[in-house]
């Protein structure tokens, strides 16, 4: 229903949603832009692909990390914060030797995804989304152009075809 190529068979991981909006960020769309100087210290904790993916249309100038810590989450630390499972954001300002032994997956967004109050719901409501239970695979797949297939694969019944369709309905 979303005529917006930015989300045309977009996998989308909500990071925040509560009255006010909703925040997430498209996990495949990966870019040609890597990290450098400042932040070529995170480089090494990079998962494949290491590169920067584009998160969404919204803010291009924020970078957000997810990152995937080795242990349990202890929000005394400062640099991680938990959001859901094992699912981490990063504080990119702090000192990637203090992170970095600490995780195990770490993926890089330039901007996000961003809904105003109720507009999430109504596009839902509409029909324009498709809302499915996360695998924290899905935030650090090596195989992000696959991400889209393979989150309706594993969906029960005819849902799980729709990973068969082309991506031109013309070529069918």
């Amino acid at each position: 229903m979303l005529d917006d190529p930015n989300f045309e068979r977009a996998v989308i991981y909500m990071v925040e949603h509560h009255d006010e909006g909703a925040l997430g960020l498209i996990l495949n769309r990966p870019s040609e832009e890597s990290l450098n100087d400042p932040l070529e210290g995170w480089i090494a904790a990079q998962s494949d692909p290491p590169t920067v993916f584009s998160g969404g249309p919204v803010e291009h100038d924020a970078l957000i990390a997810l990152a995937r810590p080795s242990e349990p989450v202890d929000e005394t630390l400062g640099f991680l914060a938990p959001l859901t499972g094992s699912i981490a954001s990063a504080d990119l300002a702090a000192d990637p030797e203090l992170v970095v032994g600490t995780i195990v997956d770490l993926r890089v967004f330039r901007g996000y995804a961003g809904w105003g109050s109720g507009q999430l719901e109504a596009e839902i409501d509409s029909g324009s989304w498709l809302v499915l239970d996360s695998d924290p695979d899905d935030v650090f797949t090596a195989e992000p152009d696959e991400l889209w297939r393979t989150v309706l694969r594993r969906q029960p019944g005819r849902l799980g075809w729709l990973a068969g369709v082309p991506d031109d309905l013309t070529w069918n």
